[in-house]
This record gives structure tokens, sequence and C-alpha cells, in this order.
């Protein structure tokens, strides 16, 4: 089960955290791998990981919120390896302002990177899924998306772009299911990465949080990296528009 081999998978986001332990999932399980991220050098380790495990893999500097550098590494990437069938949207990025000071540059910013870019390496690995009538886009959203009440305070602009996130992977997923691409979200509740370390969440506050979680700890990017090693393979062919959360129980309080 669960087998990827021949399968080609581009990670958007995956230097560090969950988009490497995606990355080394994916590979675990067969498939050629395409690592992207804003700073190409720090893709390199996990290249030389997957190698040195028998894999094979490449790594390109994109900006996934330029269409531009989208197109022109997906381009490459269908150069190299000939088709693409796996996608996983994971690139983003967060940082805490009130949400009476947040600039429309900050909302741009983060609109940008968390949710136009989804959108844009979605459409366009889409064009290459079509052609082989097969294809797997995972979208990585957040508890923090609306409607499942988890706000953060300092992250409107953060939530809004997750939320959209999920609205959006539905409606692709009714779209592109009669070019037989299914269309799925992961959303994490409170994972061990950089990100989440970078936020600097004061230990009275993240106690907090994990009094929300029945199971009463923080978790592991590799316990999210398996849903999407589900989701990228045949066994979830009838599984689309959905968004599966992550949390330890946490929506479940």
């Amino acid at each position: 089960m669960f087998e990827l081999k021949n399968k080609v998978a581009l990670v958007t986001g995956g230097r560090r955290g969950m988009g490497r332990t995606h990355a080394l999932a994916l590979a675990a399980q067969g498939a050629k791998i395409i690592v992207t991220d804003i700073d190409a050098h720090e893709c390199l380790p996990v290249i030389e990981e997957i190698k040195s495990k028998g894999g094979e893999a490449v790594c390109f500097k994109m900006d996934v919120s330029s269409q531009i550098e989208v197109n022109l590494v997906f381009d490459e990437a269908v150069k190299q390896f000939g088709r693409l069938d796996i996608l996983v949207n994971n690139a983003g990025i967060y940082f805490s302002k009130p949400a009476l000071e947040i600039t429309e540059g900050d909302w741009d910013k983060m609109i940008d990177i968390d949710l136009k870019g989804v959108f844009l390496c979605a459409q366009r690995a889409a064009k290459e899924m079509a052609k082989n009538k097969w294809g797997r886009i995972i979208n990585i959203a957040s508890v923090a998306s609306g409607g499942a009440g988890v706000g953060i305070a300092g992250g409107a602009h953060y939530t809004a772009a997750k939320g959209g996130i999920i609205g959006l992977t539905e409606t692709l997923a009714v779209e592109w299911a009669s070019l037989g691409i299914n269309v799925n979200a992961i959303a994490p509740g409170a994972i061990d990465t950089p990100m989440v370390q970078a936020a600097q969440m004061p230990k009275a506050a993240m106690d907090a949080m994990l009094q929300r979680i029945p199971l009463k700890r923080i978790g592991r990017p590799e316990e999210v990296s398996a849903m999407v090693i589900f989701l990228a393979s045949e066994e979830a062919s009838y599984v689309t528009g959905a968004t599966f959360y992550v949390d330890g129980g946490w929506l479940a309080q």
C-alpha cells in the first residue's frame, strides 16, 4: 500500500519543517522528488538526504507568488522528469501582528505567498497532470482557517489565507475531478516546526494551548507527512475536496 514508485512529486517550501518531512516521506515511498523554496541553497541538505537513501531528487529556487518563476520551475521539472503526478502546496509564511496594525503591504505579502501561491502552483500542476489523467494536489491549510472555532490573535491575515485554501481546495476538486485530479487539504494543528518556534509563543500561552489538545502534546511534522502519503497514493482514489485535520484532537474539545 501507498507505493509511489515512478511518481513525480513537487513539494513547495521544502527546505525545512513539514516541507522537508513531506519530501523525505514521499521519496521513501519511491517517488522522484522536486523540492522548491525561496532559498535553493538551503534545499540541498534535503536533496542529499534523499539521494543518500537511494532516491532521486532535485531542487529549484521558486517564489510561489511569482507566476513567472512558477512556470519556469514547472517547465524545468517536467523537462527533467517527463511528467508531474503529485503537488504538495506547503510553502507559507507567518508573522504575528494585531489586526488594527496590519498594513496593506503586510496583508498582500501574506495572501500572495500563503494563498495566491497555492493557486498558481495548483493551476500549473493541473495542466501537467491532466495530460496523464492522474494527479494528486495536497494543500496545507491550518486548524485556524475558519468554521472550526480556532482563531489566532495577531493572525487575521494568516487565517484569511488558510481559510481561502480550504475554499479553493473544494472548488478545484469539483472542477478537476473530470481530469483525474484529486485535490485535498490538510489542516495541521500545533506542529513542532521552525515556523512555530520562530513565533516565540510565551510559555503560558503554549501551556494553555496544550491543555486544549486531548493528546497533551505538540505534533511532529512526520505525523502530518503520513497524511500526505495517503492522499498522494492510489489508496486515496475516492477522496477529493476534503480537509483532514491532524491536530491531536484539538477540534474535538
